[in-house]
């Protein structure tokens, strides 16, 4: 926890938020429309704290990965705050603790209830990640679902060396309230950390793994039925054998034994 210890500035700008332990990590206890709520607030210039915060997601896999790989379980730590993104994770504080995970806040339903409000106040988007053509059909279709939203930039996330640099150097200069970046993990964590010290005029980076696959339309939601008792996993499986049948079989067991034995009923600190 030393990441959290030493980390005093995110630690004051997200104090009110009620967290509790799943599965070894810290997740904020927030239903999506608080969660929302919450990001829409820390671009508020009058909570601002001279650097982006830094809210990142978790699921089964992500806390099966963290338990065996420490500097991916060290950039997880260094977040301003985690979401539980995966139902597996609420069903787990339900059955273990007076105070459950209110809902699971997925990315793909977040990006949506933060996009209406910031188009309802003015607040700005960037959206870095993804291949080329799925980023420019994810800015696309957005576009199209909120016209008045403004996004002020976007970018493919296949770039490297001074490529990135220059980037990260446009995106601070264009000053998004929100930068959502799509990498995958570790790599998008690892991306926010190297970086930040750069972004200094972004208002919350949001890490937001395979994000703009959906909102491209290339990657079809599991049906909500499945959403509900945690199978979306599955569904990701029955679409994408090859890449996610050995991962899910590696990762599951261990996920389920986390969730299990290393949970803390209510931690705020």
């Amino acid at each position: 926890m030393l990441e959290r210890r030493i980390n005093l500035d995110g630690r004051a700008a997200t104090a009110d938020v009620p967290r509790i332990t799943i599965g070894g990590l810290r997740m904020a206890a927030l239903d999506l429309e608080a969660t929302a709520n919450f990001m829409i607030e820390a671009t508020d210039p009058r909570h601002r704290i001279g650097r982006p915060l830094h809210l990142t997601s978790a699921n089964g896999e992500v806390l099966a990965r963290c338990s065996t790989e420490p500097e991916t379980e060290r950039l997880f730590r260094s977040a301003d705050l985690i979401n539980a993104d995966g139902q597996p994770l609420v069903a787990a504080s339900r059955l273990q603790s007076w105070f459950p995970l209110p809902e699971r806040v997925a990315t793909t339903d977040l990006f949506h209830v933060v996009a209406r409000k910031a188009e309802a106040v003015g607040r700005t988007f960037y959206m870095f990640g993804a291949s080329e053509d799925e980023n420019a059909l994810a800015v696309e279709n957005v576009r199209k679902m909120y016209p008045n939203l403004k996004i002020v930039g976007y970018s493919h996330g296949y770039l490297r060396g001074d490529a990135l640099r220059a980037k990260v150097d446009e995106i601070n200069a264009l000053a998004p309230d929100y930068l959502w970046v799509a990498l995958g993990v570790p790599n998008e964590q690892a991306f926010v950390e190297e970086f930040t010290p750069h972004l200094t005029n972004v208002g919350v980076i949001k890490t937001s793994g395979g994000l703009f696959n959906f909102l491209s339309g290339s990657r079809a939601r599991a049906p909500r039925w499945m959403q509900k008792i945690g199978l979306e996993w599955a569904w990701r499986t029955l679409l994408e054998p090859r890449r996610l049948f050995w991962r899910y079989l590696t990762t599951n067991p261990r996920a389920i034994y986390l969730l299990f034995s290393r949970n803390r009923p209510f931690n705020n600190r």
